[in-house]
């Protein structure tokens, strides 16, 4: 079923992106499709380079309903980096919001062609390719299907529910698999979205306490920037994921009564795998929840803590990467983590941010959580250095006034002593990426 064509004809005068309602996005789109076929009547897959927009989803639209793949680009990457990405994946034709390729106002204006929108999504067939490095390095290539996004859509609205007043706050960027789930979701579930080009202060607390959205998905650092401005508000799901949620923060948000679901997935999960109200499980806080509809989690070769790598099958798994080997049964999505006796997963961290100290597993996140409930800590991040006596020992990475010896007197009451940075180094902003993340690999070239 195309859910664009079929919410058209049930809910036409609904809102759906911003001001737009579903007819009025359905006459875009199918407009829009008819100018984009003479650019794209050969390929099978073509790419987006745009920051997030209307006309960016309505792109985005029109050409899955045109029938094509669709990479979405990261709009931060280099001319090499993304010249690389097309050749590898063999794209041709780029539809920009500036003039890097063929820009949108050019296709515009271009002359429309009569053809037909896909009757029915092939559930076998590509929708999305999302390239991801995580915060590694090499870039790999996401597939995401019709019957995965199907799933995810499914299995999402029955862990955060759906109304008809749901308006979706899109800040995350949509070439991110984050910020176009929602819009994914949204025409899934017929409900409204409102795009924001950037993230602005601002502009996000006034559009929460004017009541105009009442769902969000947001990353801690961005949250962050706006929990002391909350005030009144008709939130019902606050959806944050992210490599690291501070604990401090979701206590905060609990203390305003602000609905935090946590959730952790990927790229390669299309999105969430696991998510829970924080409201009505405060004493699951440090958790990231239970697995959402269909998704199983295996923990690999766990210790006497019952720690080990974590293990992600479900329906909303991709076959595999571009060019790659194919998944069979269970992903690694190389964290460490556990599940408690009530079905709760705990991540621990990246197994490649282990920090193995004279034989003692050092966890940075346990680090940086502890840092975080202090309110002169403004970001930090630990990672862990090459020592000759130790094999490796923590380092810290902070944005703070606080001095060395406040923050290892601090530290030193609360964790053991082999936890205690090494070194302690002072920058003005830790490097992340368009999500949020912060890039750790790069913080390991900044001495």
């Amino acid at each position: 079923m195309n859910w664009l064509k079929k919410l058209n004809f049930e809910k036409p005068n609904k809102k759906f992106i911003n001001h737009l309602t579903f007819s009025e996005v359905y006459e875009k789109v199918e407009d829009l499709a008819g100018k984009l076929s003479s650019y794209v009547k050969s390929e099978g897959r073509v790419a987006i380079y745009s920051g997030n927009s209307v006309d960016m989803a309505l792109f985005f639209l029109a050409l899955i309903c045109s029938g094509k793949e669709v990479l979405m680009l990261n709009a931060h990457l280099t001319t090499e980096e993304i010249e690389k990405q097309l050749k590898v994946l063999n794209i041709q034709v780029v539809f920009s919001c500036d003039e890097s390729f063929i820009p949108f106002n050019e296709v515009y204006q271009n002359k429309k062609e009569n053809i037909k929108l896909v009757e029915e999504f092939d559930e076998e067939k590509i929708a999305v390719i999302m390239n991801t490095s995580a915060t590694t390095g090499e870039f790999k290539s996401v597939p995401v299907r019709w019957r995965q996004f199907y799933s995810h859509a499914k299995a999402s609205q029955k862990s955060l529910g759906v109304t008809d007043e749901d308006n979706w706050l899109v800040i995350l960027p949509m070439y991110h698999i984050s910020g176009l789930a929602i819009l994914i979701r949204s025409l899934y579930n017929g409900t409204q979205i409102t795009i924001l080009e950037k993230f602005d202060e601002d502009q996000v607390i006034k559009l929460i306490e004017s009541n105009t959205i009442n769902m969000i998905s947001i990353v801690p650092t961005m949250l962050n920037r706006i929990i002391n401005w909350i005030g009144k508000h008709n939130l019902r799901v606050v959806l944050v994921g992210g490599e690291f949620i501070p604990k401090a923060l979701v206590e905060k948000s609990i203390s305003k009564n602000i609905p935090i679901y946590k959730t952790y997935g990927m790229t390669e999960t299309t999105s969430q795998s696991t998510t829970f109200p924080v409201l009505e499980h405060p004493e699951k806080i440090d958790s990231v929840g239970l697995p959402i509809e269909g998704v199983e989690i295996h923990i690999q070769d766990p210790d006497e803590k019952g720690i080990g790598e974590v293990l992600v099958k479900s329906p909303m798994l991709m076959d595999g990467y571009i060019g790659k080997e194919s998944i069979n049964g269970y992903f690694n999505t190389e964290d460490l983590g556990f599940i408690d006796e009530n079905g709760f997963l705990y991540i621990l961290d990246r197994r490649q941010n282990l920090i193995i100290s004279g034989g003692e597993n050092i966890y940075p996140k346990e680090i940086e959580n502890v840092l975080y409930a202090h309110p002169q800590i403004i970001e930090c991040a630990v990672v862990g250095k090459k020592d000759e006596k130790w094999g490796q020992v923590p380092v810290l990475y902070v944005v703070s006034s606080l001095n060395e010896e406040a923050i290892l007197g601090y530290l030193s009451e609360r964790l053991a002593k082999y936890k205690l940075p090494k070194k302690i180094i002072y920058l003005d902003k830790l490097p992340k990426n368009a999500s949020g993340k912060v890039l750790k690999k790069n913080l390991i070239e900044v001495d």
